[in-house]
């Protein structure tokens, strides 16, 4: 048969970026297959969520975060390709697979399905109301908004448990609800809750409802053995109070409902080699009924699929008289891709002088040395900023007399410090009538990045721009020196048709791994039409802000000062918020 090729054709698209499909997407790599992974959001899961993963075999501790940063790694060494790109529809049951994303088709020999799931909703009376304002399902994110005040736990497995503990170090008191008679993950864990003196377990027992005003001030609960109810009632001096369900997750399938088989709660069977009803179409990792929902079957259940990928590809190739073009990467250790929206193409992969280190590093502020920023740090910064094609400044206004100044006037030195590439301007309130005018909305102190011949973007940010949120900092600055990331041409048009003013503020914690994606996309928007303006807001520097807002959970994304919306939110989906707005009701 002669040979057909095909620049355009996969031998595999992986559909979810977490630790299966990374797992994956690295052997796939290793055995030379041209491989594709879409994620609709930020890479690693739920276990980028987690802040201590003891139980993965020869690591005694790592942060969740950077073990997938480790994982992206590695696949990328192998050649592995990423993109951000919510599927919207599939069609599987041909030799090739047609994978189809707002923006663009996708074309493979083989699918390898690792979507993964979101944590389950209970549906108790008021849950969806507050949520964002007392009902909250990511500790890491949330759990500051409630310190000093009492935290309920819904759940009885291990993310309830470990979640409850992690809680302790904010909570005034924890108390978990299991409707279980009894923990349902490890002993260990479990007997590290029953014996921690600020947590009270009740179980057999649910939540039935939860009310309030603007945030939540009395809730409802039931023994379900004894019947016995009873409610808590948020004190005086604390207003409120929160509660964390973490009560399982649901299955990610519902795209694939049609083609593949699911089972009665959605999971998709597989066999052993992770084979689904569709020949060349695999499923892995949490989207898959299983006894053990763990870091490492997930791992296992991605190699395994690869691996069985790997042979199935190789014969459909030879039936079919197909040739894959597919160029291997360099292979050497590399640092994070600078994009996160699902719009762009990713900026740029940073080569590491160090090429024998095998940890990502994080950018992060260290105000315990004289320069704040680490030396991996100010390579990635100098790199990233030295392909700006027009100069960018920024300029601050500060306060007097206030912790935030004085953080945003040293992170600001240790910039300039670092990188040759950026002009500062610093002023005092009254120092600059003209930029504080602009400014009239942004909450001081503030950071206003400024582009070229001196003209303000409309992009703030009223923070020290440091943690999860120094990459969405030095991307703003990149973007604004000209093109920036490549964007689909018609975003930029649905972008650009905006004409009613909007501005977006973003509440976020500095902690939380959910709220960049939001970030760079407002920013992004907000680059591209001038009737947009953007800030990113530390919200624990703003409480009078968030305190209007009744905000408990971040992402919040407040538009004209009116409107909020809490959770992470993609470039298409923040467009499709802001677009119909009407310049007069808003």
């Amino acid at each position: 048969m002669k040979e057909q090729k095909h620049e355009n054709l996969y031998d595999i698209v992986i559909i979810g970026g977490g630790p299966a499909g990374l797992s994956a997407a690295l052997y796939s790599g290793r055995a030379k297959l041209r491989t594709l992974v879409l994620e609709k959001g930020e890479i690693g899961g739920q276990i980028k969520i987690t802040s201590e993963v003891v139980n993965y075999p020869g690591i005694a501790m790592i942060n969740g975060k950077e073990l997938v940063s480790i994982m992206k790694q590695q696949a990328v060494s192998f050649g592995v390709e990423f993109q951000t790109a919510e599927v919207s529809k599939v069609d599987l049951k041909s030799d090739i697979k047609i994978i189809t994303t707002p923006n663009k088709q996708y074309r493979a020999l083989s699918v390898i399905v690792a979507t993964g799931a979101i944590p389950r909703k209970l549906g108790f009376e008021g849950e969806q109301e507050f949520a964002g304002r007392g009902i909250a399902y990511c500790a890491t994110c949330d759990g500051e908004f409630f310190t000093g005040k009492d935290v309920f736990v819904i759940g009885a497995g291990f993310a309830a448990a470990e979640e409850a503990i992690f809680l302790t170090r904010f909570a005034k008191n924890v108390t978990v609800i299991a409707r279980e008679p009894e923990f349902t993950c490890s002993k260990t864990i479990a007997d590290k809750v029953l014996a921690h003196p600020q947590i009270t377990v009740k179980f057999n027992s649910e939540i039935q409802y939860v009310k309030g005003n603007a945030v939540i001030k009395e809730a409802k609960f039931i023994n379900n053995i004894t019947g016995e109810t009873w409610e808590h009632h948020a004190s005086e001096s604390d207003n409120t109070f929160g509660v964390f369900i973490f009560v399982g997750y649901e299955p990610l399938s519902q795209i694939f409902s049609s083609q593949i088989t699911l089972d009665q709660w959605g999971y998709i069977p597989t066999d052993e080699n992770m084979l689904t009803n569709i020949t060349g179409v695999y499923a892995v990792g949490d989207i898959r009924p299983k006894r053990l929902r763990q870091l490492v079957t997930a791992t296992s259940d991605g190699a395994i699929a690869a691996t069985s990928c790997e042979k199935y590809v190789e014969d459909k190739k030879h039936d079919l008289g197909i040739v894959i073009k597919h160029e291997l990467a360099e292979q050497k250790h590399l640092t994070v891709h600078l994009s996160r929206d699902s719009s762009t193409k990713n900026l740029a992969i940073i080569p590491r002088l160090e090429q024998s280190s095998t940890t990502q590093p994080e950018f992060h502020l260290n105000t315990t040395h004289d320069n704040v920023f680490d030396e991996n740090t100010v390579e990635q910064i100098e790199y990233v900023l030295s392909r700006m094609t027009n100069p960018v400044s920024l300029s601050a206004i500060l306060k007097p007399d206030c912790k935030l100044s004085d953080e945003i006037k040293l992170f600001l030195e240790q910039l300039v410090f670092a990188t040759k590439n950026i002009q500062v301007n610093i002023f005092n309130i009254g120092e600059n009538k003209e930029l504080e005018k602009f400014l009239i909305n942004t909450p001081l102190p503030t950071i206003a990045l400024v582009g070229k011949d001196n003209n303000l973007t409309g992009v703030s940010f009223s923070a020290v721009p440091v943690g999860h949120e120094l990459e969405s900092f030095i991307l703003a600055i990149y973007n604004a020196s000209g093109d920036g990331q490549a964007i689909d041409d018609a975003l930029v048009t649905r972008i650009k048709n905006i004409k009613a003013k909007i501005d977006l503020k973003i509440g976020v914690s500095l902690s939380c791994t959910m709220c960049p994606e939001l970030v760079q996309g407002c920013m992004r928007i907000a680059l591209l039409n001038p009737n947009i303006t953007s800030t990113m807001i530390d919200l624990a520097h703003f409480p009078d802000l968030r305190n209007k807002f009744n905000v408990m959970s971040v992402p919040a994304l407040i538009i004209n000062d009116k409107d909020i919306i809490f959770g992470r939110k993609s470039i298409n989906e923040i467009i499709s918020l802001i677009e119909n707005f009407d310049e007069v009701t808003k």
